[in-house]
């Protein structure tokens, strides 16, 4: 499970990704560096008249049935998508893209980076979000409202298989990718749920 991922991709090069639609831009000062769960982070979003770039935090609410208590961290991958609790958002009104320039999975030891086998490729996660969901994340904190947004997972290719064999996360990489992502009937935008090509992915030292 895909618990850590960086992304230092300047905002201003996100947007030159989506050349000739309407894009806003909410996200505030983005500082780059590695995300992980419950923070905020950005993502790639439907407006009211194209697409928007917001900060929004990491981890979908929880089936009730898992909660044991009034608290709900949050879940950040999305694996099943026969799930009734994750149907409510599966339309392209609640699909979003995650930028991610290398992404970690656990190893002995430590945590295990991966990035593009083609240094700059740009890489997004295939996400859904809810916009204003309330619930208690942290008792300290008590019920906040939040804009929410988690990532789907797939079976590994062979470099995350070769560390983590149970999954990975649903990355696109191409414009047509991100489009049928965002736009496409489920049944077509579903088949984006896979893993990349074997190769497609470096293993790194350290984040990128």
């Amino acid at each position: 499970m895909c618990n850590l991922y960086s992304q230092t991709t300047a905002q201003e090069a996100v947007r030159r990704l989506f050349v000739g639609l309407e894009w806003s831009d909410g996200a505030g000062n983005l500082e780059p560096g590695s995300i992980y769960p419950d923070r905020l982070a950005p993502i790639v979003r439907h407006s009211s008249n194209g697409l928007e770039l917001v900060r929004a935090r990491w981890g979908m609410p929880s089936p009730a049935s898992v909660l044991k208590t009034e608290r709900d961290p949050g879940v950040a991958n999305v694996r099943n998508l026969a799930s009734p609790h994750w149907r409510r958002w599966l339309g392209p009104a609640h699909r979003c893209l995650v930028p991610v320039t290398s992404f970690a999975e656990p190893k002995k030891g430590g945590n295990q980076w991966f990035g593009p086998a083609e240094p700059g490729k740009p890489m997004f996660f295939a996400g859904i979000e809810v916009r204003g969901w309330q619930s208690l994340r942290k008792v300290k904190d008590g019920p906040t409202t939040d804009d929410l947004f988690a990532f789907l997972t797939c079976t590994p290719n062979a470099e995350v298989g070769a560390v983590h064999p149970k999954a990975m996360p649903a990355i696109l990489t191409e414009p047509d990718e991100w489009e049928t992502w965002l736009s496409a009937p489920f049944e077509i935008a579903a088949k984006l749920q896979r893993p990349l090509p074997d190769g497609a992915l470096q293993l790194l030292d350290e984040p990128i």
